[in-house]
């Protein structure tokens, strides 16, 4: 019998890809109105650089296992208590303004300066662009009081918290947050996994894991035996990760629970 359900949050509570899309839209459209250029061409090219100079970075392991994505680290300020949270913070002032300076120069402008107020731009235009699922709330209603919930989600503590000062009202219905960035390995390490039942005090066999991502909610939950279930609501293609289930609504949830 299901006591405890686990949520990753994001793109599965939290729709943050449609957030960093939409900081990119705004900053590059505001680009556009100083030089005439094409912004969805300065988006293409500024996460290009982006992800090539966070795999230039001493932390990149680091960021590989406890989940931190690159246009994470173009907002996220890393004021974590650990060493390599440190570093992070040291490195990421220099990352974003090299990473729009770099793009901008792909489109035919040397101006640094301008580089440094896009990098500034872009985490307040994230951080004004919070979406949630439109059922996130409606599926959270029901399922609280009738079974334990728990959080588990990849990043820094620092800036996952963020995300969820930013929309209040999804903590709340937690019992408790796991964030790997705190415990000290990320998802699919089949150890967060057993911390999070461990926090819930129950077995493999009476929790479900949710997630949008194959191979880190599925894979790690698939590791430990535990009932995973996989968010596809947008019709991704699946790899050899099998999940026990996969829906495209939150929704659907309710008609696994009736069977466990």
């Amino acid at each position: 019998m299901v006591k405890a359900i686990i949520f990753d949050l994001d793109d599965t509570l939290l729709w943050d890809q449609r957030s960093v899309e939409k900081a990119f839209e705004a900053t590059c459209e505001f680009a556009a109105e100083k030089y005439q250029l094409d912004p969805k061409k300065l988006e293409e090219v500024v996460r290009e650089q982006a992800r090539e100079l966070y795999a230039s970075y001493e932390t990149y392991s680091f960021t590989q296992m406890i989940g931190i994505n690159p246009f994470e680290g173009l907002w996220g300020n890393f004021l974590d208590d650990d060493d390599n949270f440190r570093k992070m913070k040291e490195i990421v002032p220099t990352y974003r303004k090299e990473a729009w300076t770099r793009g901008l120069k792909c489109v035919g402008i040397d101006d640094p300066d301008f580089g440094e107020e896009l990098a500034e731009r872009f985490p307040q235009e994230r951080r004004n662009n919070p979406f949630v699922y439109e059922e996130t709330y409606r599926v959270l209603d029901q399922l609280k009081g009738n079974y334990q919930l728990l959080l588990l989600t990849n990043g820094s503590p620092d800036l996952q918290h963020t995300k969820l000062t930013i929309t209040p009202e999804i903590a709340p219905y937690f019992d408790h947050i796991v964030i790997s960035g705190g415990f000290g390995k990320g998802k699919p390490d089949p150890s967060i996994f057993v911390h999070a039942l461990e926090q819930l005090n129950v077995s493999k066999n009476e929790a479900i894991m949710v997630g949008d991502n194959l191979m880190t909610d599925i894979l790690g939950a698939n590791r430990i035996g535990m009932t995973s279930v996989w968010i596809n609501r947008h019709d991704k293609v699946r790899n050899e990760v099998i999940p026990t289930y996969e829906i495209k609504h939150l929704d659907e949830l309710f008609s696994i629970l009736d069977t466990k």
